[in-house]
């Protein structure tokens, strides 16, 4: 059962969320301090720079390692399984007739005209799917079960077969999950050591192509983060950390370690949701209705709308297909996932990103990184490919002496001289190839953003941008200007504001169901809810906060839109409310709408959560650090122009004009010429540009 609260005296919470370049570490304290630390990340043991930083951070203020009440952790253990393609060897066990589930798929292609174009791997290799004689009819009928003596002799066959992981996944097992939780548990006896799921306690919902392939993503990941999670505890309780461990879930949030563990398709979209959730606290906070959060980091940028305080939650996304913008039936490029998770657009345009140009002579940057190892050239560890990073600094964007704190020295010679080479190839100079490399990756971001506002018919001009990452505020001002969106906000600790998304977000469960006929009665669907709200309440505790929901759709329609049910009594007029939000939601999004006859309910969902007992105004403070004296450098824009350099500290709350640099210990705001900018009573930098 997942812990309802942290029972323990008032103490440390400790958040650390992992990204490819930094480990980000930040601390709030029994007396509202807050601590924060930003470390190289440590691949590929990145969970031996969460356990330094997190000692390094407690001895930095005197505190005992038994103070910390709560390890809140964002990991990319699960993603980067699965890039890597670093699983254990997965098998498949299903229904006769069905092994070419996974090869089958659906007819998508990310990329229409492109021929040499090919369909991922499927993570289970036919030699390794597996049938039984048995079959589960449409209505739920045994015909025949699966006998004892065939799931033993497969066990044998497995376990010849050194398989150290099992999906079971048996066709029409969502309206009979008894049945295939009876062959799951019958493997597991026989295989002790290998990792068995059954589909329908990762996704009981139809279509056995998507259950199908999330069962064999959790089954194939399910080892890797197992091994890492309990890795982690131990080296905590190592240094005396022995608070309760929660990870963050792609749904924007937290469950306890073991829980995932059994579910680790849960935390795909692990470390970006946490950033969601800080800007989604914030915006709530601050009374802001439509925002933009926008992530950029050393790797990628990410985009992610919340409207009316809640950020869009997907049922469905595809993990392992490189960038993430793709949507509908633009998709295919990964491994499908019906897990829920936080729609978040994502491209390859980070401060490690590389900067090249093709053989026709155009300068690209990304998608590929250099990480944090051997990372951007001006870091002096080795690197020699230039990336958006080196290009920053020859700007004048970044620091020529050191980022993160003074942690990362930095050397501006090595960064020219290693854009010097892509400047050869295009016959310019270094500092115009800078310049066209950061107008690139702007125009790469914007994809992002469409995504997720253009492309669900909302217009990005009405919104508002909350950019963090330790790279978002050096581009915000420029991609919001693109994008036609007048205000940006850049709050406090913007490089570690994932890790004190952990902070701030609760604790939550998910249970569904998928519509049956018997639900037909408004009494049925309220007993069904009841069910599914009598669960969640059972693992996180009789105060949690419980939400219902409907997936709907017209007849005929392959996708569906999440409803929120208002609270109260299920009625018909209840029912007739949530059908009208239907079409209104289904007319914004796709411009049209049908009637109450042609409305299919598809799922039953419920959302269970336990408030944090934090609010994000907790963690608002200026950072405390040294005053420092306000300076300039030459900036090169469309001109090169002298360009004051201040702290967040030093920013007034009357607006003034750009350019004008703001650093923080973790990130960097660049306020460019036509902007203005000032601090609000939050301590967010605020960046507006006048309407045009």
């Amino acid at each position: 059962m997942a812990p309802r609260h942290d029972p323990r005296p008032a103490g440390w919470r400790v958040g650390a969320d992992i990204g490819g370049t930094f480990t980000d570490v930040i601390a709030l304290g029994p007396a509202g301090e807050v601590v924060p630390m930003k470390v190289l990340s440590t691949p590929p043991d990145y969970g031996a720079g969460v356990v330094a930083a997190t000692t390094d951070l407690l001895s930095s203020v005197g505190a005992r390692p038994e103070a910390v009440t709560a390890m809140l952790h964002g990991t990319t253990v699960a993603t980067n399984t699965i890039l890597a393609m670093s699983g254990v060897r997965t098998a498949v066990v299903t229904t006769r007739g069905f092994r070419d589930v996974l090869e089958l798929g659906r007819l998508r292609r990310p990329v229409l005209y492109d021929l040499s174009w090919s369909k991922p791997e499927p993570l289970a290799r036919r030699r390794h799917r597996y049938e039984l004689d048995q079959r589960i009819t449409a209505d739920g009928r045994l015909a025949p079960p699966a006998a004892d003596d065939e799931i033993r002799t497969l066990a044998t066959r497995l376990r010849a077969d050194d398989i150290r992981a099992v999906a079971v996944c048996l066709i029409n097992s969502y309206v009979r999950p008894d049945e295939e939780r009876r062959v799951a548990d019958l493997l597991r006896a026989e295989l002790p050591g290998v990792y068995v799921t059954a589909s329908v306690d990762v996704s009981a919902l139809p279509h056995e192509f998507e259950r199908t392939s999330t069962a064999t993503v959790n089954a194939y990941v399910g080892p890797a983060v197992h091994g890492y999670l309990t890795r982690l505890a131990a080296e905590l309780r190592a240094v005396r950390v022995s608070a309760p461990l929660l990870v963050m879930q792609s749904s924007g949030g937290l469950l306890d370690a073991a829980s995932v563990a059994m579910r680790p398709v849960q935390i795909i979209e692990s470390g970006p949701a946490a950033g969601v959730t800080a800007v989604q606290k914030l915006a709530q906070l601050i009374g802001l209705s439509n925002v933009v959060a926008f992530d950029m980091g050393g790797t990628t940028a990410k985009a992610s709308l919340i409207e009316h305080g809640e950020p869009f939650v997907s049922a469905d996304y595809e993990v392992g297909g490189g960038m993430n913008v793709a949507r509908g039936l633009a998709s295919g490029a990964g491994y499908p996932v019906r897990a829920p998770s936080i729609d978040i657009a994502e491209v390859g345009s980070g401060g490690g990103s590389i900067i090249s140009v093709d053989a026709a002579g155009a300068l690209h940057v990304g998608p590929a990184s250099a990480g944090s190892l051997p990372g951007p050239a001006c870091y002096g560890l080795g690197g020699e490919l230039p990336t958006l990073t080196d290009a920053n600094v020859t700007l004048g964007y970044l620091s020529p002496q050191a980022l993160a704190g003074g942690s990362v020295p930095i050397h501006p010679e090595l960064a020219a001289k290693t854009l010097s080479s892509v400047a050869e190839r295009l016959g310019g100079e270094v500092p115009d190839v800078a310049r066209g490399a950061y107008q690139v990756a702007v125009s790469n971001m914007t994809t992002a953003v469409k995504a997720v506002t253009s492309e669900r018919g909302r217009d990005p001009r009405r919104a508002t941008m909350v950019a963090f990452g330790g790279a978002g505020p050096l581009y915000a001002a420029a991609l919001a200007r693109e994008l036609g969106i007048s205000t940006v906000i850049v709050p406090v600790y913007p490089g570690l504001f994932s890790s004190l998304g952990l902070l701030v977000a609760d604790t939550e469960r998910h249970e569904l169901a998928p519509y049956r006929p018997e639900f037909a009665e408004v009494s049925g669907l309220d007993a069904e809810f009841a069910r599914l709200a009598a669960t969640v309440r059972a693992q996180l505790g009789a105060d949690a906060v419980v939400d219902r929901l409907l997936d709907m759709r017209y007849r005929g329609q392959r996708f569906e839109l999440r409803i929120p049910v208002p609270d109260g009594d299920l009625t018909d007029d209840l029912l007739a409310e949530v059908r009208a939000r239907f079409h209104a939601e289904h007319e914004r999004t796709y411009g049209r709408a049908g009637t109450d006859e042609l409305v299919e309910l598809v799922n039953l969902r419920v959302r269970g959560r336990v408030r944090t007992p934090v609010s994000i105004a907790d963690v608002l403070s200026l950072p405390a650090v040294a005053e420092r004296p306000a300076g300039t450098r030459t900036c090169r824009f469309a001109e090169t122009v002298p360009t004051p350099v201040i702290g967040r500290s030093a920013l007034g709350t009357e607006p003034v004009d750009g350019p004008m640099i703001i650093e923080d210990m973790d990130a960097t705001t660049l306020v460019p010429p036509g902007a203005r900018v000032h601090r609000d009573h939050f301590n967010n930098i605020v960046i507006t540009w006048s309407a045009e």
